[in-house]
């Protein structure tokens, strides 16, 4: 073969192949990698509802807290029983406050156990601490939350139990994220809100609880938890009181 006839064929050859290539789409032009896009940051279900609770004048909240007439404060016992923390275990009381349901916890888990008191104002922590240490409880420790999170340590607690403040999450799926990767397997939420019905609750309640029982309860449930059951107690007229148990998430 010649030269010339030898060019011919290696051409059309090549021809032959670069076609083969572009139709199997080995040639076709690199598409620019289109970057995954960016879930948006969580937007706040109620601005503003912490400002008064992070203020460092303590008293005034202490007071608000543990007032005469409040059924919560008032019934402090019946509803730590209701919510039933076994000895030994491990419990987080999201919302503290002046801590009188920690104390009460912390009695009822006994030295075997342990409770964390969890809240958004460090000031009033601080205040926890010492009347805790005054009072000569050991099992007790305080941790400052965010906005956003709880700070407990992953599958470490027993009972999480948030009272009148489940309303305050300004951020509730960020918020009920890290309280499901806090609790233990199988876990439990007892958790105590307000009525909101149109009629029978007071307008202030109406203006300052952004939701009912139900909007409540599948916001709960869609965070990876099951309803076990619902307690209407007769001595808090103005609360229900839920327990969940963490499930699995797919």
């Amino acid at each position: 073969m010649s030269h010339s006839c030898c060019r011919t064929w290696f051409a059309s050859a090549l021809a032959s192949l670069t076609l083969l290539m572009a139709a199997s789409g080995a040639l076709r032009p690199q598409e620019p990698a289109v970057p995954p896009k960016q879930a948006e940051p969580e937007r706040s279900v109620k601005p503003g509802i912490n400002e008064k609770w992070k203020s460092d004048d303590i008293d005034p909240l202490v007071a608000l807290l543990e007032a005469e007439g409040r059924a919560i404060y008032e019934q402090r016992e019946q509803l730590a029983a209701l919510a039933g923390p076994r000895k030994g275990s491990v419990v987080a009381d999201v919302g503290a406050g002046s801590g009188f349901m920690a104390e009460i916890f912390a009695r009822l888990v006994a030295t075997e156990g342990k409770v964390y008191a969890v809240d958004i104002n460090a000031l009033l922590l601080k205040r926890l601490a010492q009347d805790a240490a005054a009072k000569g409880i050991t099992n007790l420790e305080v941790v400052v939350c965010g906005e956003r999170e709880v700070n407990l340590p992953p599958n470490s607690i027993d009972l999480m139990f948030i009272c009148d403040t489940y309303h305050h999450f300004e951020y509730p799926v960020s918020t009920m994220k890290s309280i499901h990767e806090a609790l233990k397997p199988g876990g439990q939420i007892v958790l105590v809100d307000f009525y909101r019905i149109e009629g029978v609750t007071p307008q202030w309640l109406m203006d300052h609880v952004r939701a009912g029982e139900e909007v409540f309860t599948q916001e709960i449930i869609d965070a990876g938890f099951e309803l076990i059951n619902a307690h209407y107690p007769p001595f808090l007229t103005q609360n229900y009181v839920l327990r969940f148990r963490k499930t699995e998430k797919d």
